[in-house]
């Protein structure tokens, strides 16, 4: 019966420690707070990721180290660097595979499909923070201290998706209020169901050759956001939605009030153009499937319901 330790208990950790003790593996989830899927095969631990020694000692023993962890989005250059460093750092010192959940950030803007083989480009400073933790990482597992993969996801969707799109849209059509979201509305765009990016970490901590490169996860849909916003009215009874872009002096001023909002214009790229990605080498090689965008939307709006 293996043991893995998950960084994380948002939707995507708390997702891969579902999984895993459904399959039978122990599980241990580490938070600030010790919270925790509730199941008698994941273990909750209250601790500091950011401490390598303490971390490691949670991790040995185990079988994998999945990193969900997710600072609060304005403190990334300060609170990632000193994660990912010690969550590498156990990797290393108990043997344990890594598998980091990351995004599309490293990027930097591309014409055309996002392939998971594109070099890192950042033109943003969170761009670059998650360039080098998973730069770091596949230097640790080149030079043989450690075997690491990173699963890469677009905008989330889902029950508790902690994404613009459910932060900005979500709430107010269920309620049939008109929404402005910063994007242009009509151009393709990749969501990822959270649930998809848990199933293809574990995927790939069970697959020999997933390490040494990164995977993106196959998307639930390319929708553009009106036509997302649409479908989602259409199935929960709303109002046919009133949905504007909102300008980028309009997010400017909010973001004078709002922390969170004020960190978005240097990634607004991702939203103002076509977002295709492409996951053919996950469907292929990992064996992970997109889960349909109806049952997604129909659990996030059950989600937003129950915890407005």
């Amino acid at each position: 019966m293996p043991t893995h330790v998950v960084l994380g208990a948002g939707p995507i950790g708390s997702g891969v420690a579902r999984l895993l003790a459904a399959s039978g593996d122990r599980v241990r989830v580490v938070t600030r707070s010790g919270s925790g899927p509730d199941h008698p095969a994941v273990e909750r631990v209250a601790a500091d990721a950011s401490d390598a020694a303490r971390l490691t000692a949670l991790t040995t023993g185990a079988a994998t180290l999945f990193n969900c962890a997710m600072p609060p989005y304005d403190r990334w250059p300060e609170m990632f660097p000193p994660l990912s460093d010690a969550a590498i750092t156990a990797a290393e010192r108990t043997g344990a595979r890594y598998v980091l959940m990351g995004n599309l950030y490293g990027y930097g803007p591309v014409d055309g499909p996002l392939t998971d083989d594109l070099p890192a480009a950042p033109t943003s400073r969170k761009g670059r923070v998650r360039a080098r933790m998973w730069l770091d990482a596949l230097a640790a597992h080149e030079a043989g201290r450690l075997r690491a993969t990173e699963i890469r996801g677009s905008d989330y969707l889902g029950r508790g998706a902690g994404s613009l799109y459910n932060l900005m849209v979500t709430d107010d059509i269920l309620a049939g209020r008109p929404a402005a979201y910063p994007a242009d509305l009509d151009a393709p765009h990749a969501w990822t169901y959270t649930g998809d990016a848990a199933a293809t970490m574990v995927a790939a901590a069970r697959t020999d050759e997933a390490f040494g490169r990164a995977w993106h996860v196959p998307s639930t849909s390319h929708a553009p956001a009106r036509e997302l916003t649409a479908r989602l009215a259409e199935l929960t009874g709303p109002p046919a939605p009133k949905l504007r872009e909102m300008t980028d002096e309009e997010v400017a001023l909010a973001g004078r009030a709002d922390s969170i909002i004020a960190e978005l214009p240097e990634i607004l790229y991702l939203d103002r153009r076509p977002l295709v990605l492409n996951a053919e080498a996950a469907e292929r090689v990992l064996g992970v499937r997109p889960t349909p965008l109806d049952q997604v939307l129909l659990e996030m709006a059950e989600g937003h319901r129950a915890s407005p």
